[in-house]
This record gives C-alpha cells, structure tokens and sequence, in this order.
C-alpha cells in the first residue's frame, strides 16, 4: 500500500513551525509496510485542501491529514472533510465525555467551543484522542482509507501508536519494513563512511537491505532499512547488519533508535553507582539540562554549576586565579582544574567541565572561534581534550554538551580516542 500525508497549516507554509510530523508518520507507516510516496503541506484555504484530498485519493490508497481540526475559527479541516465525504456533523458521546473529563481534570469547566470539539463527520470512525480535546476520524472508501488527525505533535503520535499503527498492521500486504538506527558521535560523516567500508560486503546489493548515513550537528545515525517476507526473516538481517557494522566502527556507536546519549551514560553512571557534577562555561547549563532531561538522574547527577566569569571559577571551583593569569580561561590547565574543583566541591566520583569560546567574538589566531576544553576528573585521573566545533554559538554549546557527555561514556566503558 501507498500512502501520502497532507499537513495543513498557514504556520508550516511560512516557516514558523516546523513539520515534524510528517517524518514521523512516514516512519511509522513504514514500519508496517506502508511506503508513503508523496507528503504535501497546504495552507488553511478551503479550496486547496479539498484539491489536496482529491488528488491524494485519486494517487494513493492512504491518506493522512494532521492539522486544522482545533477549536479556532482557523482550524477548517473538519468542516472541509464534511464537504469532501459530503456528510454533515454529528455529537459523539464518548468524544463529548472525554472533553468534559480532561477540562474536570484540570479543575475547569468546558466551554461550548471546546464541547464542539465531540462533534464529528458522520459515518467515520472516530479515533480517540489520548492527550487532548479534538478526536480523529477514518473513512473508508472503495478499498482506500482517509484519516485525519490534530496537528499537535503529542495528540497525533498517541493516536499514531494507538490506532494508525495496529489498523495498517493487520492489513499488511505481507512483506514486513523493518528499520534500526545506530547513533554515533565524535566522528563525521566522511570519516565514519571510511571506517566502515564498502557496504556491499557487509550486505548484497539485492538482499532487501539499505544503510543510509544522516549527518547532523551531534553525530551521524545510520538507518539500517530491511524488507523482508516475515518478521523473523526481517530481524536476523538487521542484526546480520547491525553485527559487521558494531565490528568496524564500534567506538563511535552510543546507542540506537530513540537512545539519548545523556541516557546511556545515565544508565552506566546507574550500574557502577558512581555520582558526577558538571562545571559549565561556555555550555551554560546545557549539560545539566540534558543529564536532567533523564527520568531518575538525581541518583547519580548532584550538581551544575554555572561559573562563566573567571571570578565564578575562582570563587566557586577554586581555580587557582594564577592558571587563569598564566594560561587563559580557555586553556587545558584550568578546565583540568574546574573539573577537579567541581568534584571535590560535590564529593561526586567524577567532574566534568568545559570551557571555550562560543563566539561569535573573541577568538584569536591561537584561541579561535570554536574551541572548547572539556576536562574530566575521577580519583585516579585528571585529563582535558581540545576541540573545535566551529563558528556558530549555539552549535558550539551544543556539540560542547555531546563532546563532554561522550567523554565520560568513553572513560566509564574504558574506550580511548
């Protein structure tokens, strides 16, 4: 089956969201052997989204709307899937009753505009909606299937997992689309490719298997993709694949799927019942942030501290005001000694910092934009590494932040650069 997904949104149009939606529908079709040959994005006209729907069911057997179905004078989408299907509204009950509970839930009484939100196209089947107000609806049409969705990201993935997913999986059309994603880091694109090889001796060009290399600021994920004709067949291929790849460029995998590198340090910090603080400058925080980001990571995260200026390092790492004198804030001696600092101040077992020049200012012909040290201590070892993340401050925070997570995977799993 083919599929195509229409979004609907003057706000995607002019770029002041951003559609995530549609990868992430397309990923899950795919996984139950749904291909999605076309994504379109339409504005709030009505015009334009019933030519959208026509000529998405003229192409595809399945179409996927999100957006537009909120209680604003805006959101049209139900009004022109009346049209479309050529049906009026009607209340369903259990939508009606779901309103009603979320808004006594948060100590609030529903008004008319959100009880509107239970009426619904006749003769669809209504899709309940886990996490909000507005339900979604499927019709079925001469072997085809239309289904429309909210357009908030968390309301439309509950529906997704919920419905989406187990209505096309009982309908597959016998070959399974399985996908697993390694996550590296420290490695670019090029480099990884080299230490990988040719990929066709890792898997036959007709073997029903394709690896994809997807770069970004944090590291580059490789999105093995698998056909096969039954589930099992599916699975020993990815982990045929998954197997020679871990074997030629092991290091650099973290994790895989929806892995986090915060959380598997996290979880290794949680084995080996060690404890860590941070000590940020130039990361301002982000570090703390993403450690937690992580359910249950007050049981081995105890503090950040956030010591930008050279005073704060003084005061409250105890950086010995010489080192900054002598070697400069940005330097391998006082991150080595913001690291210590922030593990004898915490008593944790391991302190982490960084410091660098975030630019877009401040660099020079030895320091330049972009060069961040990231020191690391324990009490066997007091280390610092240099980097340079480039010339755009918000990605030096955050390749900084990944870099000084990374370091600490690699010290904990005994892995050296």
């Amino acid at each position: 089956m083919r599929a195509e997904i229409i979004s609907i949104g003057d706000e995607l149009l002019i770029g002041q969201v951003i559609n995530t939606n549609q990868a992430y529908i397309a990923e899950q079709l795919s996984g139950v052997g749904v291909a999605v040959a076309r994504m379109t994005t339409v504005g709030d006209e009505e015009e334009s989204i019933l030519k959208a729907f026509e000529h998405a069911l003229e192409r595809h057997e399945i179409v996927i709307v999100t957006g537009g179905l909120g209680p604003t004078h805006d959101d049209i989408t139900r009004k022109a899937v009346c049209k479309f299907f050529q049906t009026d509204l009607v209340v369903n009950e259990e939508a009606l009753e779901r309103v009603r509970q979320f808004f006594a839930r948060r100590g609030l009484a529903p008004r008319k505009i959100n009880e509107d939100q239970a009426l619904v196209p006749r003769g669809c089947t209504v899709i309940r909606n886990l996490q909000g107000t507005a339900p979604g609806y499927l019709f079925e049409r001469q072997g085809k299937y239309f289904i429309a969705m909210p357009g908030v990201p968390f309301e439309m993935k509950a529906m997704v997992q919920s419905f989406v997913v187990p209505f096309f999986a009982q309908r597959a059309s016998g070959i399974v689309i399985r996908h697993r994603t390694l996550k590296t880091t420290g490695i670019g694109e090029s480099f990884l490719a080299e230490q990988i090889g040719d990929v066709h001796k890792i898997f036959s060009p007709d073997s029903g298997i394709a690896l994809a290399f997807l770069p970004s600021p944090l590291g580059t994920r490789l999105r093995i993709s698998v056909r096969a004709v039954s589930l099992n067949d599916a699975n020993e291929k990815i982990q045929s694949v998954e197997e020679r790849i871990r074997a030629r460029a092991s290091k650099y995998i973290y994790g895989a799927d929806g892995e986090e590198l915060e959380e598997v340090v996290g979880r290794l910090l949680s084995k080996r019942k060690l404890t860590l603080s941070v000590a940020e400058s130039c990361t301002g925080g982000l570090i703390a942030d993403k450690i937690t980001n992580v359910p249950g990571s007050s049981n081995y995260f105890e503090r950040g501290v956030i010591a930008y200026s050279n005073q704060s390092k003084v005061e409250e790492l105890a950086v010995p005001l010489v080192l900054i004198q002598d070697h400069g804030a940005v330097s391998r001696e006082v991150a080595e000694a913001m690291a210590v600092g922030v593990r004898m101040k915490s008593s944790t077992d391991i302190g982490v910092s960084t410091t660098g020049i975030a630019g877009p200012s401040g660099g020079t012909p030895e320091k330049p934009v972009g060069l961040v040290w990231i020191g690391y201590s324990d009490a066997h070892d007091t280390l610092a590494l240099h980097f340079n993340f480039g010339d755009d401050r918000r990605r030096v925070k955050e390749r900084a932040s990944q870099a000084a997570l990374e370091l600490v995977r690699r010290r904990l799993l005994k892995i050296d650069y």
